[in-house]
């Protein structure tokens, strides 16, 4: 996936979930549309090198949104609608290799009463056909990503409705795409939502598969001294290496 003439400021703040006011290098301040309803915990910081996008639909009231901040180890990915298309492009084009033995996918796929996803199966064989519920992790503390950043009780009935399709003879996946490319393991926050750890526990133990992806980063036409100065570059997203899973065991 490339994201497209993306420019350069300094996040000043972020507010009411969904603003964002950034400074760009000639001093300019504007106020960004922040698309993550999650806390963003240590995303955030005020001075934090921000990526934007701009919009020339007249209809926007914002014409900037927020999509990547720099953290000191890596980029991270704010614009949570992109995991989504990131899986389905990586599943395309055959980089997913938990998924090998399927060849179609579905999107938004209902079942009893959660929309999940995908739905992934195969045209020919018997293969049992799989749901599969995407999130996006961006939390990091000492090389883990953590999962998730805040209370998430549509998360714990997820996690709930993937076993009932286990139980009614689909396969079923929670695949985490880790929104950076520092995380050497991943685990869910226990201290934020100890529920939620609780709930993919017992997911687990009832057949959902647990999958965990890094996502790459790749500047295209510039180098970092000339995004810098605040010319527009073009990044290349891409879904990486699996990370391994660390559940607690109480």
């Amino acid at each position: 996936m490339i994201l497209s003439n993306l420019v350069q400021a300094k996040l000043l703040k972020r507010y009411k979930r969904f603003l964002a006011d950034v400074e760009f290098r000639d001093g300019t301040v504007v106020t960004a549309h922040c698309p993550n309803p999650g806390s963003m915990l240590g995303m955030c910081d005020a001075g934090m090198n921000a990526y934007l996008s701009h919009s020339a639909d007249p209809k926007r009231k914002l014409p900037w949104t927020l999509k990547l901040v720099e953290c000191p180890s890596s980029l991270v990915v704010v614009d949570t609608m992109l995991a989504n298309k990131l899986f389905k492009e990586a599943f395309e084009l055959g980089r997913l290799t938990e998924f090998s033995r399927f060849d179609q996918i579905l999107s938004e796929q209902v079942f009893s009463d959660s929309r999940f996803d995908f739905l992934l199966s195969h045209s020919s064989s018997g293969t049992k056909a799989c749901y599969v519920e995407v999130k996006s992790a961006t939390m990091w503390q000492d090389g883990r990503a953590l999962f998730p950043d805040a209370r998430t009780e549509r998360g714990r009935k997820h996690l709930a409705t993937l076993s009932k399709a286990v139980a009614d003879g689909f396969d079923a996946c929670q695949f985490y795409l880790v929104g950076r490319s520092d995380a050497q393991s991943f685990s869910t926050a226990d201290d934020i939502d100890p529920l939620y750890g609780q709930a993919l526990k017992l997911a687990k133990q009832q057949g959902v598969t647990v999958a965990v992806r890094a996502l790459e980063f790749n500047y295209l036409n510039l180098d970092k001294e000339k995004i810098a100065a605040g010319l527009p570059f073009d990044m290349a997203l891409s879904v990486g290496g699996v990370v391994s899973v660390v559940l607690s065991e109480d």
